[in-house]
């Protein structure tokens, strides 16, 4: 049903691109948080860096494409493709040069007070040197490829992200000055060992040795610099091509995108930066000038130093309540304690490895298994979840994996393992053509003597075992018939020419999430209208779909209370008169990434309640395969509405969004105390003494 409201305003969508950097300010201001460790500080600059190359990759180089292409048509925001890349800039270059200040001006220092030095070359010791010396002759000097740049030599290919040294030379016997690139290593360290925590930048290191690259030449200057790619993959699909060998002439081919960002060293000679720029076709607001050393993804390695004292509080899952309860045996019989109940899990506070890779283990080696079905978008390539498919099928199983190999810069991972599993024996599918496969979902097929049961998983996050204990999702795990029945019907579609689009407690993208998620909505507008409870609550990484924004907006209108907990994109406007005032929007970042989806109807008093891999942008919605789930135990319904109590308290920190796309942090509460962390909250709760 449609419900009647007034025209809503043109302006009513943040711009996504510009709220997207609006998140990686968060990130950026987790770095600035005296609050937290120095190694924890030290590991959000890494994020920041790290999110801000993908960014770049993707995002930018999406819109230059359009913009070249002349399919430049204004977003939803109203601006068009060149308002955005020109707003792009200006913030884009703000937060390089905070980040950049944060790092010289905070991190460094805080470093050294905790004796972890990052010196540069011209700061070492003399002995340091000899050692350096040393390591240069036997580890690098041996990779390294001096490329010139003459008549007979052109501008060399350089490859996105990768560091750079920009190298003058003159020629004592001509006179004549010349350029060429010297690329720094990126299978070796980023910043090299002295010993006793004293690092020195590879790129100095190589720097202090150009005369032996260059024998006879005099070395007149050097500079770093590093260049970002357009590095997004395109897929022409066809039915008869295969996909896998597509897939595989693309990656070759992004390996030369355009380049969409160059990174210089502020002392650059204005005549070599000049080079770059020609030479490389970027532009001035391309260009970003920063106070070296450069590429502080590299930061990760001082983040991995064995320093717990510079680090929160280790923190290792435990099994989940739901799985130890039936029995005390260790580990849990998956199967057993499914059959007694659904299973709601909570990762990383329930452990991944004792619940869902357990569940594919036990499936593998039970005699009693007769089949597994199972979606992989992302996992690690010494995966127990691949390992217990290849063993399930070693073991006769009838195995199905249903491999995403489009996964963004997993590709050739994905590749690699599904090979693996096709050597093994498992039926490997690579999805359907036009659709990314994103759901996240594993059905175990056992004969338990009295009948056949389908025992099934259901989730928000990916089977990856390493990313399980940093990442925050859900999971069901259920022997439910209908979702058995359902799970069934979406891998006929996913492995055969099934065109069923009819679920029971699933909706599925592209077909009913969007349409399913604002028929709720709209019901929650009609029992507000009618005087019953009404509410929505919404937690998701990104929320810029316009027809659920939309349908939020009309419900906010009529008085509807609307909760969203978004970890990164919001396009939506909060606290407009008389358009959004009921809607509240935070944001929560911590040492977990906030990663699950859930969807939560007032429902007139009987809540209805939802998880699933589907986020509200338009790739979700309409060109990936996503699932939500609903759940039916009142104990997990209520368990997940005191999760969002919890988020939208005052007494927890978050950032809140206002109706100008700006976001404030509230971290202290009036008595100028610390608000109450709410990961580090849910970490104690996990404890055997604490419940939720």
């Amino acid at each position: 049903m449609s419900i009647e409201t007034p025209a809503l305003p043109k302006d009513r969508f943040l711009d996504r691109e510009l709220s997207w950097l609006a998140f990686n300010q968060r990130v950026l201001e987790l770095a600035e948080d005296q609050n937290l460790p120095i190694l924890e500080r030290t590991k959000f600059l890494a994020i920041f860096a790290s999110n801000l190359d993908e960014f770049f990759m993707v995002r930018v180089a999406g819109l230059k494409r359009r913009i070249a292409t002349g399919m430049a048509v204004r977003s939803a925001s109203g601006f068009n493709p060149k308002e955005v890349l020109e707003s792009i800039w200006e913030r884009a270059h703000a937060l390089q040069r905070e980040h950049a200040q944060v790092f010289q001006g905070e991190i460094l220092p805080g470093l050294l007070a905790n004796g972890i030095e990052l010196l540069r070359y011209e700061q070492i010791s003399q002995d340091e040197r000899i050692s350096l010396d040393s390591f240069f002759h036997a580890q690098v000097f041996p990779v390294l490829t001096p490329l010139a740049v003459d008549p007979s030599h052109p501008f060399p290919y350089i490859s996105g992200l990768s560091l750079n040294l920009a190298v003058v030379v003159r020629n004592p016997i001509t006179g004549n000055e010349l350029f060429a690139r010297v690329k720094v290593p990126p299978s070796l360290p980023r910043f090299v060992a002295l010993g006793s925590q004293r690092f020195v930048p590879l790129e100095d290191l190589i720097a202090e040795h150009l005369n032996e690259l260059f024998p006879g030449m005099q070395i007149l200057q050097h500079h770093s610099f590093r260049v970002t790619r357009n590095e997004d993959v395109e897929v022409e699909e066809d039915d008869a091509e295969n996909l896998l060998l597509a897939l595989e002439r693309e990656l070759m081919r992004r390996r030369f995108g355009p380049p969409v960002r160059l990174e210089v060293e502020a002392s650059i000679d204005p005549y070599v930066l000049e080079l770059l720029i020609s030479e490389l076709d970027v532009t001035a607001n391309e260009v970003f000038s920063l106070p070296g050393p450069l590429d502080l993804t590299g930061l990760w390695a001082f983040v991995d130093l064995d320093r717990q004292d510079l680090k929160q509080p280790r923190f290792v899952g435990r099994t989940s309540r739901q799985l130890s309860e039936v029995e005390s045996s260790t580990p849990p019989d998956i199967f057993a304690v499914v059959r007694e109940h659904d299973v709601l899990l909570h990762h990383p506070y329930d452990s991944f490895s004792t619940s869902v890779q357990l569940f594919l283990e036990q499936a593998a080696n039970d005699p009693h298994v007769l089949a597994i079905k199972q979606t992989l978008y992302r996992t690690s390539g010494d995966s127990p979840i691949v390992d217990s498919l290849i063993t399930a099928a070693q073991n006769g199983k009838q195995v199905l994996a249903i491999v995403e190999i489009k996964a963004r810069f997993d590709e050739q991972n994905n590749i690699d393992w599904s090979r693996k599993l096709e050597q093994a024996g498992v039926h490997v599918v690579y999805g359907l053509v036009g659709l990314k496969t994103h759901v996240k979902a594993s059905m175990v097929v056992r004969n338990d003597g009295d009948q056949l049961r389908r025992y099934c998983h259901l989730g928000t996050g990916n089977y990856h075992p390493k990313t399980a204990r940093l990442y925050e999702d859900m999971g069901l795990l259920t022997c439910s018939p209908d979702v058995g029945e359902d799970i069934s019907n979406l891998f006929n579609v996913l492995s055969g020419y099934s065109m069923n689009t009819t679920y029971s407690r699933l909706m599925v993208a592209p077909h009913s999430v969007r349409t399913g998620l604002i028929e709720r909505i709209d019901r929650e507008i009609s029992n507000h209208l009618a005087g019953l409870p009404s509410g929505i609550r919404i937690k998701c990484n990104a929320l810029v779909d316009e027809p659920v924004i939309d349908a939020l907006y009309r419900a906010a209108s009529v008085g509807v209370p609307i909760q969203v907990f978004v970890r990164g994109i919001c396009a939506l406007r909060p606290g407009v008169p008389g358009l959004s005032e009921t809607v509240r929007v935070i944001s929560i970042l911590g040492r977990f990434l906030e990663h699950s989806r859930a969807f939560c109807f007032e429902n007139g008093g009987d809540r209805e309640v939802w998880i699933g891999s589907a986020d509200m942008m338009h790739r979700n919605l309409d060109r990936r395969v996503e699932t939500l789930v609903r759940l039916v135990e009142p104990s997990q319904i209520a368990w997940l509405n005191d999760l969002f109590d919890m988020a939208m308290s005052p007494n927890f920190a978050s950032w809140e969004l206002d109706s100008n796309g700006e976001w404030t942090r509230h971290l202290k509460a009036d008595d100028g105390s610390l608000l109450l962390d709410y990961q580090e909250t849910l970490i104690a709760r996990t404890r055997p003494t604490g419940t939720l």
